[in-house]
């Protein structure tokens, strides 16, 4: 065959080929940039339920009670799906299209989670007929808030034993049930490294450094006011009128309530009571011992099987610190933190392909794998989890994204890195300036540990002037360190939590301490004050009143 012929055969037979194999090659390309645009709207959409829910907690005093919360989580749902509306608007997606493509929301508080999603309306209730509402029947598919689930697990060891254990996003638990045949309902902190305590000076040290009392001022507009913090809510101490007030939707508001100026001893409260519990913990309830083959996953007693049964015991509290991140007791923690939500999740994502089950909308919905670095910011703050699937993006394929955005800014969870250190005036005469407390260049004394939610914008109206109008202050009045907390340039590298920075690279009396001490009193108190259900403020704080 001469060579012209075999030329001819070459072309016929390649020809096709190649262009088959471009046409597919710019297919995927295609899809691969498509792919990346939705993951940046997706993560818009995210960082957006993110920011309503801060700054819905910033500006409103009733926040942090537990029954004003789903109505701040179904606002943040809200702010999602129209961002992400918004985003995809120009792709031609309307916003009831894109909820069928977003399987669940979950959004993890500090004890517990809520999960956004599609489900069967089970009420009875005949709804009043108005054009102006949306209104639901009985057996209806919506879309809303699911009930709040806690991450609780139930231990049974014995015939005496049978208790539930509900875990937060830090070392505070709550235990209820019967140990040794008795009722139990107990919750507190759990600590180590509690000595030296003197309650009648309201003093001790947590691991060598120093806890004592400190005065509490921020301003209120443009008026530096005296303040203690009980159970979420401050309480400001107005001397020209010797009465005290707290903040309600940028208003004063004026309590008969009266409390004791000068010191307050949060801080110290949060280690003393802490230690009493974790106390408690250890020798009454006798749950040094307690381990992970206690733990039952079901109402049936099934063993534990997501947890390492060579991990001995979950409260060991003959190690140095139960309260570092690799502790028994953490690693137990985010164990049940990661269970409940996947067992959940999995179970809303299920019913959801129930739902669309041979609509023409329907989609294979799965429940993605987390990475190790995503679980861990749901470990230890709130977070927003969004999920994404099933949308055509060309060659064939569908898109799958998944974000999870940790809300670091917010009034229920005190973290190790929701404290800075500060120094300078705080009174008006200059700008005093805040840090990482990781920054290099901070030594010495005059410093003071901040809560980072203090450091935010908030709105005031004040009602005795002539204007009609609010105004914006800032409760602290610090500037933040250019390289340490705006480009995090000049903090310490490498480090696992602030905790173990300061307790094993920081000793008692040396040129850092007095930091420690500013550090883990800020820690102390914000956690003491920040509001929980369980507590009761008057009986705790009685010292405060008169």
């Amino acid at each position: 065959m001469s060579l012209d012929k075999l030329a001819v055969i070459f072309v016929i037979i390649i020809l096709p080929i190649s262009v088959i194999l471009s046409s597919y090659t710019t297919e995927q390309v295609e899809a691969l940039r498509v792919q990346s645009m939705y993951d940046t709207k997706l993560y818009a959409a995210t960082y957006d339920a993110v920011k309503s829910f801060q700054l819905n907690t910033f500006n409103e005093d009733t926040s942090d009670l537990a029954n004003s919360r789903i109505r701040l989580v179904k606002a943040s749902a809200n702010a999602f799906l129209t961002s992400l509306a918004s985003n995809f608007n120009m792709h031609g997606y309307t916003q009831g299209e894109l909820q069928n493509y977003v399987p669940a929301l979950v959004f993890t508080m500090y004890d517990g989670y809520y999960i956004y999603s599609k489900y069967t309306n089970t009420l009875d209730i005949d709804y009043p007929a108005d054009a102006t509402k949306i209104t639901y029947g009985k057996n209806d598919i919506i879309s809303g808030v699911k009930p709040f689930i806690y991450y609780s697990s139930r231990y049974k060891r014995g015939p005496n034993d049978d208790f539930v254990i509900t875990y937060t996003l830090d070392n505070y638990i709550t235990i209820q049930g019967m140990i040794d045949g008795n009722p139990v309902n107990d919750s507190g902190y759990l600590v180590s490294g509690v000595e030296d305590i003197n309650v009648s000076a309201h003093t001790l040290t947590y691991h060598g450094f120093p806890i004592g009392p400190e005065t509490l001022k921020e301003y209120v507009g443009d008026t530096l006011y005296e303040y203690h913090k009980i159970n979420g809510r401050k309480y400001y101490y107005d001397d020209s009128k010797d009465r005290w007030f707290y903040m309600q939707n940028g208003a004063k508001r004026y309590t008969p309530q009266r409390f004791k100026t000068g010191e307050d001893n949060s801080a110290f409260n949060y280690y003393y009571q802490a230690k009493l519990f974790t106390d408690r913990v250890q020798r009454r309830y006798g749950l040094g011992n307690l381990t992970v083959r206690d733990h039952c996953i079901d109402a049936k007693n099934n063993p534990d099987v997501f947890s390492d049964s060579n991990m001995g015991t979950i409260f060991n509290f003959s190690s140095n610190n139960i309260e570092a991140p690799d502790s028994s007791f953490n690693v137990h923690r985010a164990a049940v933190i990661r269970y409940t939500i996947e067992k959940n999740l999995s179970i809303a994502i299920a019913n959801y392909n129930n739902f669309f089950n041979g609509s023409a909308n329907s989609n294979n919905f799965q429940m993605p794998k987390l990475k190790e670095d995503e679980w861990a910011k749901i470990y230890n703050n709130i977070s927003v989890i969004s999920f994404m699937q099933g949308m055509p993006i060309g060659g064939f394929k569908t898109y799958n994204g998944c974000v999870v955005m940790p809300n670091n800014k917010n009034a229920e969870v005190v973290a190790e890195t929701s404290i800075y250190l500060a120094t300078g005036d705080n009174g008006g005469n200059s700008m005093g300036t805040y840090y990482s407390p990781l920054d290099n260049d901070i030594d010495g004394l005059g410093y003071t540990g901040v809560y980072n939610i203090d450091l935010e914008r908030k709105y005031f109206y004040d009602d005795s002037s002539e204007s009609v109008q609010g105004d914006y202050y800032y409760p602290k009045f610090y500037l933040a360190d250019y390289g340490s907390v705006v480009t995090s340039s000049n903090i310490t590298a490498d480090v696992d939590s602030i905790y173990e920075y300061f307790t094993k690279t920081t000793s008692p009396g040396n040129s850092k301490s007095e930091i420690a001490s500013a550090y883990f009193t800020a820690l102390g108190r914000e956690r003491f004050s920040t509001y929980n259900v369980h507590k009761i403020a008057e009986v705790e704080l009685e010292r405060d009143y008169e």
